[in-house]
């Protein structure tokens, strides 16, 4: 027969039993009550006559603190935390609005609807003023375009990044509040 060779050490997640290497641990029990600083050997055995493993929770501390828990149990839960994180986090995206600046009035209110609905959900919308041909010697029009946007939406924004000129294009950046 083939002696057995010890399981490698967990990849990930907290060193629990045999994998923990310092020769003192302070140790919890499973109830909670601090047993105070004991040999890593010893603390085994008592987790062991718990029915549970002694998992390192705080491995930075001096001594490291350990606990009387059941590993499997404790990484599903840690798992499952970190799920629940992923899932609540708001990924801010940035929407595109383009404009010409001769819009007509309409156009320039159905524009804006979308520009509050987008802040309102909390994504960046970045405003593009497009310039034509002759529109390029009157830059100001597409100024004064982007200035009533950002008068109209001061409310529940900030400008990010105020009107600037790139080649044949005005940018402006809105953020929510």
């Amino acid at each position: 027969m083939r002696p057995r060779l010890a399981p490698p050490p967990p990849r990930s997640g907290p060193r629990f039993n045999h994998f923990i290497t310092v020769p003192r641990v302070r140790v919890i029990d499973d109830e909670g009550e601090n047993l105070g600083v004991m040999l890593t050997a010893e603390a085994i055995e008592a987790a062991a006559e718990v029915g549970l493993d002694l998992v390192e929770v705080s491995p930075n501390a001096d001594p490291p603190v350990c606990k009387f828990l059941d590993v499997g149990k404790f990484k599903y839960e840690a798992q499952k935390k970190a799920n629940i994180a992923r899932k609540s986090q708001k990924t801010q995206e940035i929407k595109e609005i383009k404009m010409r600046p001769n819009i007509d009035d309409h156009d320039f209110d159905t524009k804006m609807k979308k520009v509050v609905d987008f802040l309102k959900e909390g994504d960046k919308v970045k405003l593009t003023m497009r310039f034509r041909g002759r529109e390029m010697s009157h830059l100001e029009l597409g100024l004064a375009v982007l200035k009533r946007v950002a008068e109209q939406t001061e409310e529940i924004a900030k400008i990010e990044a105020h009107p600037r000129t790139e080649g044949r294009q005005m940018l402006m950046v809105l953020a929510p509040k």
